[in-house]
């Protein structure tokens, strides 16, 4: 995780850069990330088979910090259904918000590399279901179990990409762009035809923050959007596949 920055209208990572026409890799970092036939799933009962001693299940409501920034780093979280959301605050007291994470996540990995203390908070946008692997059992699993560790380290990988994928987002598209791409990966975009509600309800303000932006810019775009037929609202914010026709035009 990196160390503390932004704010509730946090700042872009760099200036726009002005460009003529997408690259063809900028143009594939632009789409969501969908799963491919060689992506691999991760088996929960694999993953409790791997860990036996050292690890715990609970749940956490909705609203209940699961670690907070500054506490000690000694364990390894698994998300197993619910949403959870990463922050981090600045030593102003700005807050940033890092991701939000859906169901198979980990998070909390830091304490693997020697991370003392975190560096970020997460907290339940849902009620979850989780699993707290200790630092030492993890290690032990990841050792011992070679199907495992392939698991583990294809998800961290994944995880790569995704990040450099934010990164040349956040260098060469615009805030609008930038908040389509943000809703259609908080919809799971990837189920062909079918308009995914994005749960929980999410504030405009943390898409801003997501994005980049000001909340006023991030509520301009959004009824654009619903003007244009790209996302309604019935009960919940549903966004429809058309919506990612806006992040590859150029």
């Amino acid at each position: 995780m990196s160390p503390p920055r932004g704010s509730k209208s946090s700042a872009k990572i760099a200036r726009q850069t002005p460009i003529g026409r997408m690259s063809q890799r900028t143009r594939n970092s632009a789409r969501p990330h969908r799963n491919s036939k060689n992506d691999r799933k991760f088996n929960s009962h694999t993953f409790l088979a791997a860990i036996g001693e050292g690890r715990k299940a609970i749940l956490f409501p909705k609203k209940q910090t699961i670690f907070a920034q500054g506490d000690p780093a000694d364990a390894v979280f698994y998300l197993q259904t619910g949403k959870v959301r990463l922050t981090v605050v600045s030593k102003t007291g700005k807050e940033a918000t890092l991701g939000i994470l859906s169901d198979g996540s980990f998070f909390g990995e830091g304490s693997l590399a020697g991370q003392p203390f975190r560096m970020g908070s997460a907290t339940a946008m849902t009620d979850c279901a989780l699993l707290r692997i200790e630092k030492k059992a993890m290690m032990q699993a990841l050792h011992r179990k070679h199907e495992f560790s392939d698991l583990f380290v294809a998800y961290l990988l994944a995880r790569n990409i995704r990040y450099e994928e934010d990164l040349v987002d956040q260098l060469f598209n615009s805030s609008e762009k930038r908040l389509a791409r943000v809703l259609l990966i908080l919809a799971h975009f990837g189920k062909e035809g079918i308009p995914a509600t994005v749960v929980p309800k999410i504030s405009q303000e943390t898409l801003a923050e997501m994005v980049g932006t000001t909340r006023s810019r991030v509520s301009f775009f959004m009824n654009r959007f619903r003007k244009l037929g790209l996302i309604h609202y019935n009960g919940g914010l549903q966004v429809h596949s058309s919506l990612l026709n806006l992040v590859l035009h150029d």
